[in-house]
C-alpha cells in the first residue's frame, strides 16, 4: 500500500469518526423530545399507566395500592381515529401556474400539471399522506423523502455486462421523525438547518447491493414499542447496520452542498447534494416536513396526543374510583366482631345467598355496611372529560350536541356551526397542504435535472382519452405548483353537488341561449360522480386544438389550407389570442395575419350568403 492510499484511508476513517461523533451528539440532544414521542405511542396503542421518570426512561407506574384496578379507558385512539379519518377526505389535486399569457409557458404548465398527475398516481402520493398523517397525529412531525431512482422506470438499454440500464423516476417515501436528526433544535426551518441527518436501519445485503461496500451487519434497536404490562421493549433487527446520511447544505466551503454516508465503520459515499431541488436551481435537503400543529421556535413539532395525555390520566382515574364504588356497593363490606365467626370461610365465601352463617354464642352476628350511592361528582366529571377530549382534539361529533342547536332552523346556520366544528382542523390541513405544494415542486425539479433523454407521459386530453405526449426535463420550465379551487376542507360530496346545483339554477353554465353546452354537460356529470352518463365531445375544444397545430405550422414556415369543417370563429379567436400573447418575427407574425384575414373572409362570405 502506498503512502498515498494510507493518507487515503486515515482521512476517510477520520470523517467516519466524525460522523458517528455527530450522531451520537445529536441523539442525546433529541433524547428528551423522542422520549416524548415513545410516550404519546404507549398511550395511542393502550399501555397508558407510565411516565418518564427522572433519569429521562420510560417506566411502569407501580402507585397505588394492590387491589386498586388500573383498567386503560381509551379515549385516545378513536380520537385520532376520527382526526385521521377527517384529514384523509383532504387530498387537494396540485396544477402548475403558467409563468405568464405566452403559449410556450401555457403549454409548459400543461405538461407540468400532467407529469404531476401522473407521478402523484405511480408514487401513491394518496397513500403517503395518509400514513404520514397517522405519524404527524401521533408525534407531530413527520418527513416525506422525494428522491430519484435510476433503477426505476422502463428499460432503455444495456450494460456490457448485461445488466438493465434503466430510464429512472421519482421515488416518494415517508420518513418517521425518529430517523430526522436536525443539527440545531431551535431552528424551526428544515431548509435553515445547517446540516441534516437521517439514520435508519438497513440490512447489510441492500447496503451491499446499493453502495458495493460489504459490512458486518449486527442486531440494531429500531423503533421504540410497547406491551401489556407496563413492559417497554425496542424492535430488535437482526444482521442490520445503522445507514447514517448527513446533508450539509450549500456554503462557502461547500458550493454544492456536502452529503456524506456512513454504515458501521466504512464510508459509502462523500460528495456533494446530488439533487438540483430548491429555489432558483439551487441543490437543497431531498426532504419535506408536514406538522400536525407548528411548534414556535422548535423544528419538531407538537400534536393533540401530548394534550389529552392529562384528560386521559384523569378519565382513567374517575372511571376505576367510579367502578370501585361501585363494586364496594354491589359487593358489600362486612362488619365482623372478633372472634365471632371463622373469618376464613368467610373471607372465601362471602355472604352468599342461603348461607348458614354459624358465630360464636353471645356474640355479634356480621352484617353488611351500608355504603350509599355513587356520587354523581363522578358522573358530572366522567361527562366534562369527554367534553374536553371533544374540545381539545376538534374532533366534537355535532350530532352528540344537537340539544344545544334547537333553535337552529336554518339550513345556512346549520352549515356555519359545522364548518366552525371543522375549523379547529384547518392547522393540521394547512400543514398537508403545505407539504404536498413542496412535494410537487421537487417533483418537477427532478424530472427536469434527470429526465434528460426523451420520454412518454400519458394524460387526459378535451376528448378524456389518454393521450401519450413525449416531453424532456429541458421542457419544463415552470414549477409555480399551486392546489386546484376544489380542494378544500369542508367540500365535502354533499356540499359540492349542492353548490354546482346552486350554480346551475343561477345560469352560471349556460350560454347566452340559455343552455349548457354537452362539453359543460359531460364535466358537470363527471364532477357529480355520473361519469356513465357521459360521452358527449366539446368541439369547440378541438377547434382550438386544431387552431394551435395552426398556429405551431405557421410559425415555422409551413403552409395552413382552410378546411370546409372549420369553426372560422373559433379559428379567428385562436389566432388573435396567439398574435397578442407570442413572441414572434415580422415575418412569423404576417404569415398568421394572412391566414387569420382568410378565416374572417369565411365569416364575411358566410353572412353575405345569409
Amino acid at each position: 500500500m502506498t503512502e498515498r492510499e494510507e493518507q487515503i484511508l486515515k482521512e476517510e476513517a477520520e470523517l467516519v469518526a466524525h460522523v458517528q461523533a455527530d450522531f451520537k451528539r445529536r441523539q442525546e440532544e433529541r433524547r428528551s423530545i423522542e422520549r416524548g414521542w415513545q410516550l404519546n405511542m404507549n398511550f395511542l396503542s393502550g399501555n397508558q399507566y407510565c411516565d418518564v421518570n427522572s433519569l429521562g426512561e420510560i417506566e411502569g407506574d407501580a402507585s397505588g395500592y394492590y387491589w386498586q384496578e388500573k383498567r386503560v379507558f381509551n379515549h385516545i385512539a378513536p380520537t385520532v381515529d376520527t382526526r385521521c379519518c377527517k384529514l384523509t377526505g383532504i387530498r387537494p389535486k396540485l396544477a402548475v401556474r403558467a409563468a405568464s399569457e405566452d403559449d410556450d409557458d401555457r403549454r409548459s404548465a400543461k405538461l407540468a400539471s400532467a407529469i404531476l398527475s401522473a407521478t402523484c398516481e405511480d408514487c401513491d402520493v394518496d397513500g403517503a399522506i395518509s400514513a404520514a398523517t397517522v405519524w404527524s397525529e401521533a408525534c407531530g412531525t413527520v418527513f416525506y423523502k422525494v428522491i430519484w431512482d435510476s433503477y426505476a422506470g422502463n428499460e432503455i438499454g444495456k450494460t456490457f455486462d448485461g445488466a438493465s440500464v434503466r430510464e429512472g423516476k421519482v421515488k416518494l417515501q415517508v420518513v418517521s421523525p425518529f430517523e430526522i436528526y436536525p443539527d440545531t433544535l431551535s431552528e424551526q426551518s428544515i431548509v435553515n438547518q445547517p446540516s441534516l441527518i437521517h439514520a435508519r436501519a438497513v440490512p447489510a445485503e441492500d447496503i451491499f447491493a446499493a453502495y458495493g461496500v460489504k459490512v458486518a451487519g449486527r442486531d440494531v434497536e429500531d423503533y421504540p414499542q410497547s406491551s401489556a404490562h407496563g413492559k417497554f421493549q425496542r424492535a430488535v433487527k437482526h444482521g442490520y447496520e445503522v445507514v447514517i446520511e448527513r446533508y450539509i447544505r450549500p456554503n462557502s466551503e461547500n458550493p454544492d452542498g456536502r452529503l456524506t454516508i456512513v454504515a458501521g465503520d466504512k464510508l459509502l459515499y462523500d460528495g456533494a447534494l446530488p439533487y438540483v431541488n430548491g429555489e432558483s436551481a439551487t441543490r437543497t435537503y431531498p426532504f419535506v416536513v408536514q406538522y400536525c400543529i407548528p411548534l414556535a421556535g422548535s423544528f419538531f413539532g407538537t400534536c393533540i396526543v401530548d394534550r389529552l395525555i392529562p384528560v386521559q390520566r384523569a378519565y382513567n382515574a374517575v372511571k376505576n374510583r367510579k367502578h370501585e364504588f361501585l363494586n364496594r356497593i354491589a359487593m358489600g363490606m362486612i362488619a365482623v366482631e372478633e372472634g365471632s365467626v371463622d373469618t376464613d370461610e368467610l373471607l372465601e365465601d362471602g355472604l352468599m345467598p342461603g348461607k348458614i352463617l354459624v358465630y360464636r354464642q353471645g356474640g355479634t352476628p356480621p352484617e353488611m355496611l351500608t355504603l350509599g350511592t355513587v356520587p354523581s361528582e363522578f358522573t358530572v366529571e366522567e361527562q366534562r372529560l369527554e367534553e374536553e377530549f371533544a374540545k381539545i382534539s376538534g374532533t366534537s361529533d355535532i350530532t352528540q350536541r344537537a340539544n344545544a342547536f334547537t333553535s337552529v332552523t336554518s339550513a345556512t346556520g346549520l352549515q356555519l356551526i359545522i364548518e366552525q366544528d371543522e375549523a379547529r382542523l384547518n392547522v393540521c390541513y394547512e400543514q398537508i397542504k403545505s407539504a404536498l405544494k413542496g412535494i410537487g415542486k421537487m417533483i418537477l425539479r427532478l424530472y427536469r435535472q434527470f429526465a434528460s433523454s426523451v420520454r412518454l407521459i400519458r394524460f387526459s386530453t378535451a376528448g378524456d382519452t389518454l393521450s401519450p405526449t413525449s416531453f424532456k426535463g429541458s421542457d419544463i420550465t415552470g414549477d409555480d405548483v399551486v392546489l386546484e379551487a376544489d380542494s378544500d376542507i369542508n367540500m365535502t360530496p354533499a356540499r359540492r353537488m349542492a353548490t354546482i346545483y346552486d350554480m346551475i339554477d343561477k345560469g352560471l353554465f349556460s350560454d347566452e341561449n340559455g343552455r349548457i353546452k354537452p362539453a359543460v354537460k359531460d364535466k358537470l356529470l363527471k364532477t357529480l360522480g355520473y361519469n356513465g352518463y357521459t360521452g358527449g365531445r366539446d368541439m369547440t375544444e378541438l377547434h382550438r386544438q386544431r387552431s394551435a397545430e395552426e398556429n405551431a405550422a405557421l410559425k415555422e414556415g409551413g403552409a395552413v389550407e382552410l378546411k370546409e369543417y372549420d369553426d372560422h370563429a373559433v379559428h379567428v379567436e385562436e389566432h388573435t389570442a396567439y398574435l397578442l400573447t407570442e413572441k414572434l418575427t415580422g415575418e412569423q407574425e404576417a404569415r398568421i395575419c394572412a391566414h387569420l384575414n382568410q378565416h374572417k373572409n369565411k365569416i364575411s362570405e358566410v353572412k353575405n350568403e345569409g
